[in-house]
């Protein structure tokens, strides 16, 4: 059945119709792509210019791929036509400040642009999903094909630091309140005080600030917002956020769990273990 593939695809999924994965940095897109593959499921990629891994786009024959540019929504929902998809997913980090400057809008993004009140990722992307599913194709949850990855509740590997139970509720209640405001998914606390905030510069950015402070006893929190759209923005912890946390001295992880992806997670509940980091969910 559907289920054995992923409990985020809908009920009735029709695995012969292509699904076009659009990709943006890093691993997330190769990892769906691989799984959706071995599903038995047709995948066709479009590239988003300067974001998507080399890795993955050469994976893939020249006449199954497209290119675009970020901006290109015009051409985006050309391409998606011309691949006749049913389904298309987007995965992958785009380069936040793309969507501020150098972003290349053709006709169809100017006229989405002007109908939004507030232009940050969230309503542009949202915007995006909308003209998408407008045009026919079903736009799937970005947990798609992920399930394995998802944070589990409880301990999943234990750090050499010890986590205060009131520090941890104070961290939980701060990162959720930062995420229902939609500022970022992301805090630090230490001993009951907010070191950072994670914003528009994104979770390592904002990991490396911490490691300024030479606080002791830190916490990364990071959680889902309460209405996260969950087509395009997945809140994801991967093997780059965990070296991050080591260089800033940061002990211990504590993500939303069955909302927070674990990017490769065999690997780095691995390498946490190795380099003494414990990562929970709650």
């Amino acid at each position: 059945t559907v289920f054995l593939m992923s409990h985020f695809l809908p009920d009735n999924f029709d695995k012969s119709k292509p699904l076009v994965l659009i990709a943006g940095q890093g691993n997330y897109p190769v990892l769906l792509a691989q799984r959706a593959g071995s599903a038995g499921i047709p995948i066709r990629l479009v590239e988003l210019g300067e974001e998507t891994s080399d890795k993955l786009v050469e994976s893939f024959p020249q006449n199954e791929r497209t290119f675009i540019k970020v901006g290109q929504v015009g051409k985006l929902l050309k391409e998606l036509r011309k691949f006749n998809s049913g389904y298309a997913v987007m995965a992958g980090q785009v380069t936040p400040g793309k969507l501020f400057r150098g972003l290349q809008p053709d006709l169809k993004a100017v006229r989405m642009l002007a109908g939004l009140k507030r232009k940050n990722a969230e309503t542009i992307f949202g915007a995006i999903g909308n003209e998408i599913e407008k045009s026919g194709v079903h736009l799937l949850d970005a947990r798609v094909f992920m399930d394995e990855d998802l944070a589990d509740q409880g301990l999943m590997t234990k750090g050499k630091e010890k986590v205060n139970p009131d520090h941890l509720s104070h961290g939980i209640q701060v990162a959720r309140e930062n995420a229902r405001l939609d500022v970022g998914q992301g805090v630090v606390v230490s001993q009951g005080t907010v070191l950072a905030v994670e914003a528009f510069e994104g979770t390592n950015s904002m990991l490396a600030r911490v490691g300024n402070f030479g606080a002791k006893n830190c916490l990364f929190v990071k959680v889902g917002k309460p209405n996260q759209d969950t087509r395009f923005d997945v809140p994801i912890f991967g093997n780059q956020t965990l070296l991050e946390m080591k260089k800033a001295g940061i002990g211990n992880a504590v993500l939303e769990s069955k909302s927070v992806i674990i990017l490769d997670k065999h690997s780095v509940l691995r390498n946490a273990k190795k380099l003494g980091i414990g990562i929970s969910g709650t």
